[in-house]
């Protein structure tokens, strides 16, 4: 026995020996071979940690954990219970974000950089992160669960956690207490508590205290978050197989985590602007006749609107890249009849192809020539039923495939046709139980960026989606290498939005499904996805005209406005339910067209910085409450269009009495009289009495109203409007109007805004052709106010010479506008609001108003 325990004595001094080593190694930045070659065995309870000059990398508890800092905000964690990390390959996150890199400083255990510290704990290979104040923004609660090939991981949750993300997940904008699968999936009749839906976007943002932390896990399998319904004290992701690969993005503020995440994962491109006016559709509109009549009928009805949709039935028997000459004669002609009306056809492409052999199908013949649809195990094509009957399936994650996969739609490019919607992209598959392909069927990666292997379904399944919008959105630009493509997707995954705008799927006419609009068209922002929108009406069942009204309301003010509606159902059209009803819904869709130069810039804005269109208070307002909590949570279904509109439709749609807005802290004027509310919140400087009177005050009640959606302006914003066109194609007739809004809180500065504009359809904008401009305006010491337009950027020729301003919030007492050289015109007080109508020199200009 000697001789065992003499060489046991060895084994701890050299044990010690080697955990030494590793902390001198993180001290000295300098990698010991000793500590390397320990990391080739796994199974250690005390971590061996290396110092690398972006972060760290650790062997302990059975598992290799890497660690680092891509940017000082932006942190990777990779692990794994096998002898080396997986394959440094992603769908989702953009290689150029991947290899970014900073340098950090070593401490024991851990790295800090500008903006974050971490730490490991060497006996249990726990992390934890924090701000460099010391504030905890993240901790393991326990060592990482491994099962075989699935893991677990667990994070400390506390009572003020609250999550948001993930997609367009039904229910509360707050996910905390909810569990949630990532498995794209075909749910038609979906409700409040159906998951999984559509999408898989694994991807939240964490706020406590004021703090905002941003988490995506890049693993295509079967995911599932559990924000503290099994254990209060806990979060945690799971899945069964695929690398444990998490991303962390420190804000504090959530505008920079949503920021970070578009750089991580991509940008929503500038979308044509026709994209953002009124879209029609109907599952289906069967023929010509029918598809015409519609059109006409919203041009003599005066109903702006951009685009109508054709669902499948304008196919020969569901077959895509098919039109039936019998329903659609001289389809060429049509379309472009409808292009001189200033209509944007979008045409339904489903991605299952039907399994026609030696029948002349031309999708089927040249992608079996190709080799391009997905194979069974035993490598065999796979065959599933969809609307065609037998079809067969695009491998999209094959670069080949999606290339062929483009040059499908040459034909309705030459033809004019202007949008492509990909749906059934789960991908959706009838008459088998899991409503999509078995698991074990094969996907032959073929993928710049990946090493050449065969995947199961089990996966690609959550991706397919994507790479078919994908391979969509890069056939059109191989066609018009200078037309924004407009692809409308309803599967999709983190990073999708660099292909495709997207809805929230197959819902229902029902009051709760508009309620939850809101919130699933939020989150969706949050997860990158700001072209988002949700069937108008409810697309299962028949609203009531009530319902189809305010419905419409609120969709005015959203990304994309589309009227849809399930075959079967009863029209949807603004003018179904008579002249009181479509009155009130022209009346929204038209000031959507008003604020079309508004909407326009803020879609410009997410496509330079990710930041969503529809957006919730919090983004704007992170520390509008005392404790730090999101604003949202006390105000009810209210959102932000834009960052200066503030939409509060009814939280309970369906309800009748009134309702009571929250206001963020700060000056708010009505979108609709002008009317101005002042809702400064308690600070330090406030005595007790002006502390009283604010607490005192009374709260904002609305009642609903079949006409009214309440509206706000925050401010110190200048809004961009124009006169009523009939579709984005219509060339506007008069002055640009500018909608000052005066906040006498803010100085020097009391309100600004921009404006940005070009052709809407090519790329040309990237060449210098567009016009941004910057306003801003300030009150001076003698009583007047400036408003002061900046030098025009950029060669875009505008289609006004004229500016109306509008000024809300400031009394003129000589009633007087003047410029720098001395021109002098009358303010004219009309409503709430002095006008005045100016020249617009395209020059930096200053007006002054007395």
């Amino acid at each position: 026995m000697a001789p065992l325990k003499s060489i046991s004595n060895k084994m701890r001094i050299l044990t010690a020996l080697l955990f030494f080593v590793s902390i001198f190694q993180c001290v000295a930045e300098v990698p010991s071979p000793i500590a390397q070659d320990v990391n080739e065995h796994s199974g250690r309870s005390v971590a061996l940690i290396t110092s690398l000059p972006n972060g760290i990398h650790f062997v302990g508890n059975g598992s290799i954990t890497e660690v680092t800092a891509l940017r000082d905000d932006v942190l990777r964690v990779r692990v794994s219970h096998r002898s080396s990390l997986p394959e440094d390959a992603s769908w989702s996150v953009l290689s150029s974000a991947r290899k970014s890199s900073v340098s950090v400083k070593p401490e024991a255990a851990g790295f800090s950089t500008s903006a974050l510290r971490v730490q490991v704990d060497p006996a249990t290979s726990m992390i934890s992160v924090s701000d460099l104040a010391g504030n905890l923004l993240q901790r393991d609660a326990s060592p990482i669960l491994w099962d075989g090939s699935r893991f677990r991981v667990n994070k400390v949750k506390t009572w003020n956690d609250h999550f948001f993300g993930l997609g367009d997940k039904p229910g509360p904008l707050d996910r905390s207490g909810q569990v949630f699968t990532m498995w794209n999936t075909d749910n038609f009749g979906w409700q409040e508590s159906t998951d999984p839906i559509y999408k898989s976007i694994p991807f939240f943002i964490e706020m406590s205290n004021g703090r905002s932390l941003g988490v995506l896990l890049d693993n295509t399998f079967r995911s599932t978050f559990d924000f503290g319904r099994e254990d209060a004290d806990r979060y945690s992701f799971t899945a069964p197989d695929g690398p444990l690969d998490y991303y962390l993005l420190y804000g504090p503020e959530p505008k920079k985590v949503v920021e970070d995440y578009a750089w991580l994962t991509g940008l929503t491109p500038l979308p044509p602007m026709w994209s953002l006016g009124f879209q029609q559709s109907r599952y289906s509109y069967e023929t010509r006749t029918r598809l015409e009549e519609v059109a006409d009928r919203l041009r003599t009805d005066r109903i702006p609107t951009d685009a109508l949709y054709m669902d499948i039935d304008y196919q020969v028997h569901n077959r895509p890249f098919t039109v039936d000459p019998l329903k659609y004669p001289n389809f060429p002609e049509m379309v472009q009849d409808l292009r001189h009306k200033q209509f944007h056809l979008v045409l339904i492409t489903d991605l299952h192809i039907a399994d026609l052999p030696s029948a002349g199908y031309a999708p089927f013949d040249s992608g079996t020539a190709g080799d391009h649809f997905v194979k069974n195990h035993d490598g065999t094509t796979y065959v599933g039923q969809v609307w065609p009957g037998a079809s067969v399936f695009p491998d999209f994650t094959r670069s080949s495939t999606r290339d062929w996969w483009g040059t499908l739609y040459a034909q309705f490019v030459q033809d004019g046709v202007a949008g492509f919607w990909n749906d059934m992209n789960e991908p959706a598959v009838f008459e088998v139980p899991t409503k999509t392909m078995p698991d074990d069927v094969q996907h032959r990666i073929a993928e710049p960026g990946f090493s050449p292997r065969t995947a199961t379904h089990l996966e690609v399944h959550n991706v397919y989606g994507m790479e078919n919008s994908r391979a969509t959105y890069d056939g059109l630009l191989k066609l018009e290498p200078n037309v924004r493509p407009f692809v409308l997707t309803r599967a999709s995954y983190a990073g999708g939005q660099r292909y495709a705008a997207t809805w929230t799927g197959d819902n229902s006419s029902t009051w709760n499904h508009l309620r939850m609009t809101v919130p699933q068209i939020v989150n969706l922002g949050l997860s990158g996805f700001a072209m988002t929108g949700a069937d108008v009406g409810g697309f299962a069942g028949s609203p009531s005209p009530d319902l189809l009204t305010k419905w419409i309301e609120v969709a005015a003010f959203q990304p994309i406005d589309r009227d849809h509606a399930a075959k079967g159902t009863r029209d949807h059209e603004p003018w179904v339910d008579g002249p009181e009803h479509e009155a009130i819904r022209r009346h929204y869709i038209e000031e959507r067209y008003r604020l079309m130069p508004y909407l326009y810039t803020t879609a410009e804005e997410t496509s330079r910085t990710g930041l969503p269109i529809m957006r919730p208070l919090f983004l704007d307002f992170p520390h509008a409450t005392e404790d730090g909590h999101p604003f949202d949570l006390d105000s009810g279904s209210e959102f932000m269009f834009g960052p200066d509109l503030l939409v509060a439709p009814n939280p309970s749609p369906e309800e009748v009495a009134p309702y009571e807005i929250q206001l963020p802290p700060g000056v708010w004027y009505s979108y609709w009289s002008g009317e101005r509310y002042d809702r400064q919140a308690p600070s330090a400087h406030l005595d007790l009495e002006q502390r009283d009177k604010l607490a005192q005050r009374k709260p904002l009640m609305v009642t609903p109203t079949l006409a009214d959606l309440p509206v706000y302006v925050r401010g110190g914003s200048i809004l961009p409007m124009a006169p009523l066109t009939q579709s984005t194609v219509e060339k506007p007739q008069g002055p640009l109007t500018l909608r000052v809004y005066v906040d006498s809180q803010t100085t020097p500065d009391t309100c600004h805004g921009e404006l940005y504009l070009d052709d809407g359809v090519s790329f040309n904008y990237r060449d210098g052709a567009y016009l941004r401009r910057n306003f801003t305006c300030r009150q001076v010491g003698d009583g007047s106010l400036q408003i002061a337009f900046s030098k025009p950027e950029g060669s875009y020729a505008p289609w006004w010479s004229e500016i109306k301003l509008e000024i809300f919030g400031w009394q003129s007492t000589s009633k007087q506008i003047s410029t720098e050289d001395g021109t002098k015109s009358k303010l004219i007080h009309t409503g709430s609001a002095w006008t005045a109508v100016v020249e617009d020199h395209r020059t930096a200009t200053t007006y002054t108003l007395r």
